[in-house]
């Protein structure tokens, strides 16, 4: 699974930990994540992250 990162601060999301502190589970791709996350750092929405290209 991708990893994607906040183009607002940076926040990289890693679906094998997920966001467990806003109920995403590990293991969860960024695709399916609910429309109404967002961004545990800076609180944007999901449309402000782009995959992070390895």
């Amino acid at each position: 699974m991708k990893k994607y990162v906040c183009t607002i601060c940076q926040y990289e999301y890693d679906p094998a930990v997920g966001d467990p502190d806003s109920g995403v589970a590990p293991g969860t791709a960024f695709e399916d994540i609910p429309e109404d996350w967002v961004c545990p750092t800076c609180g944007v929405s999901k449309d402000q992250f782009e995959v992070v290209e390895e």
